[in-house]
């Protein structure tokens, strides 16, 4: 809902000073429930992104943060069978806390080198998939500047089939691209303000 890209209707974000991580012990349980489930290995991050997005957009739009994590969650128990299934190995405490504290790169090895460069100028693709992808709508169709070249990494639009389909985790080249305001929203926009998106190499045309 933060990342609606200045639509019209829904008001100015708000950010809360000082915001702490969890509002109430729900929320909390939400977040910990999420990732013991994820330990499970039955989806994978992006997987559980596009069960977000596709809630009802009326549940989505009137639910906060943390219950639309619980909701997506809920659709996941069930449309898997979760409380039915046997043979699933919970995890203890000690395992979940080395899991979530261990460090590793989230690079992945990749046969070609990048096609773009620092500097260089791109434009977005046009794009509307039915599936889960991370270029914001509003940055579609867009020309930006190549900031950074951040390495190979999975490419979630292949990576978020649906619950139960065996994902595809090939990777992509990634990138910064810096995008002005005017160019994202028009001659109204702040002509100070830039926005920066992390792409991938499909997301991107050279200019």
């Amino acid at each position: 809902m933060h990342d609606t890209g200045g639509m019209q209707g829904f008001g100015p974000v708000r950010p809360e000073p000082d915001e702490p991580p969890f509002h109430d012990e729900w929320e909390r349980r939400s977040f910990a429930i999420t990732l013991a489930l994820g330990a499970l290995g039955l989806w994978n991050i992006d997987q559980m992104r596009h069960e977000r997005e596709s809630l009802p957009p009326a549940a989505y739009l009137a639910s906060s943060y943390y219950r639309i994590w619980f909701l997506a969650v809920e659709n996941a128990v069930r449309r898997l069978e979760l409380l039915d299934r046997e043979g699933l190995r919970a995890r203890t405490a000690e395992e979940l806390t080395g899991l979530f504290s261990s460090r590793s790169s989230y690079e992945r090895p990749i046969g070609a080198g990048p096609v773009f460069r620092a500097g260089q100028q791109v434009r977005t693709r046009t794009i509307n998939p039915s599936g889960h992808t991370r270029l914001p709508r509003y940055a579609r169709g867009r020309v930006g500047t190549v900031l950074a070249v951040r390495g190979a990494h999975v490419f979630p639009d292949r990576n978020a089939v649906p619950l139960g389909q065996e994902p595809d985790p090939a990777p992509e080249w990634l990138y910064t691209v810096e995008f002005s305001a005017g160019e994202l929203w028009g001659a109204a926009a702040d002509p100070t303000v830039t926005v920066s998106v992390d792409a991938w190499e499909p997301y991107l045309e050279a200019v």
